[in-house]
């Protein structure tokens, strides 16, 4: 006699994962309450942690380093009006003659 393999939704999956992220169960705990193996529990964690509903990490790595590009060109552009602004202001305090620099 064979065991059909259950199938869980993405759903039941989520909040599963979130017992253990959110509100501080342990694995086993929430595998135990829930009534599933706390190895599978672990994987729907780690799938979940390493980008979402498993999908291989070559499609989720591209949108990771694409955003990585973008946050760097945008801390390069606030650095750059930071100096501007520190520039600014202490001409525009020299100006007034506040004698703060």
């Amino acid at each position: 006699m064979t065991k059909k393999r259950k199938k869980y939704t993405e759903e039941f999956r989520s909040s599963a994962v979130k017992l253990v992220t959110e509100q501080g169960y342990q694995i086993t705990e929430a595998a135990r309450n829930l009534g599933i193996n706390a190895t599978m529990l672990g994987r729907w964690k780690r799938e979940i942690e390493d980008g979402g509903n498993g999908m291989p990490d070559s499609a989720s790595g591209k949108d990771v380093q694409a955003e990585l590009t973008r946050l760097i060109k945008e801390n390069h552009r606030l650095k750059m009006e930071c100096e501007i602004l520190k520039k600014a202001a202490a001409f525009f305090a020299n100006e007034s003659g506040c004698g703060i620099k």
